[in-house]
């Protein structure tokens, strides 16, 4: 991507988020729009400066990072790459209820960061796949969700909507999608779009969890 994205850094421990800033701040097209120490100011600092993406840690003093993925999404504020330890609990669920774009391991190298903060600036919403995959087995499988998803949603959809929808499930990016169904990568975003109103989904992940669930 040719554009400079802006990056919103929530972290409570301080040297954590100075290492991430240093590494964000490596990047010519990235740049450091802000930084927070809690999930207060990180909602706070996203109405003022509108960043491309929020980098958020979950377990923060004051407002936790889910509850405050949830306030930036229902707003519109910005795409928010939730970090996370491998040890997945319940505050990623909650993150990925409340529609958090990705998740990243804590412990990912610094060009895994800067790459994971392009794709969901772009639209992507598949990050880190090692916490993708357990994160949709053990969210699809486990007593988290509280129901079961009922296939008749698919109804809503065209068949090209379904087999993109079975795409994502697979954990395919954009571009992925376009040369498994031979489109065009822009077609492929405008059908992700429309498929995940249609669901009244919030991110991918919540896509890619319900085309697990459902088998597709």
């Amino acid at each position: 991507m040719n554009r400079t994205v802006r990056v919103l850094v929530a972290e409570d421990q301080s040297a954590v988020r100075a290492g991430l800033v240093l590494i964000l701040r490596s990047a010519p097209d990235i740049e450091v729009a802000g930084e927070a120490a809690d999930g207060g100011r990180a909602v706070e600092l996203a109405r003022q400066i509108r960043p491309d993406v929020v980098l958020m840690d979950v377990q923060m003093p004051g407002l936790d990072g889910v509850s405050a993925t949830r306030q930036i999404v229902a707003e519109g504020l910005a795409d928010v790459l939730v970090l996370t330890t491998f040890d997945l609990d319940e505050y990623v669920f909650g993150a990925l209820r409340a529609g958090a774009a990705g998740f990243l391991l804590k412990s990912t190298e610094a060009r895994d960061l800067l790459a994971a903060v392009r794709t969901v600036a772009d639209g992507e919403g598949i990050v880190a796949p090692a916490v993708t995959r357990r994160l949709i087995a053990e969210f699809a499988a486990g007593p988290v969700r509280e129901a079961k998803a009922d296939p008749a949603v698919l109804d809503a959809l065209t068949r090209r909507e379904r087999e993109v929808l079975s795409c994502v499930g697979q954990g395919l990016s954009n571009a992925g999608i376009a040369e498994r169904l031979g489109m065009a990568e822009g077609t492929v975003k405008t059908h992700v779009s429309r498929m995940l109103a249609k669901l009244e989904l919030r991110s991918r992940v919540q896509a890619a969890v319900l085309a697990q669930e459902l088998g597709i």
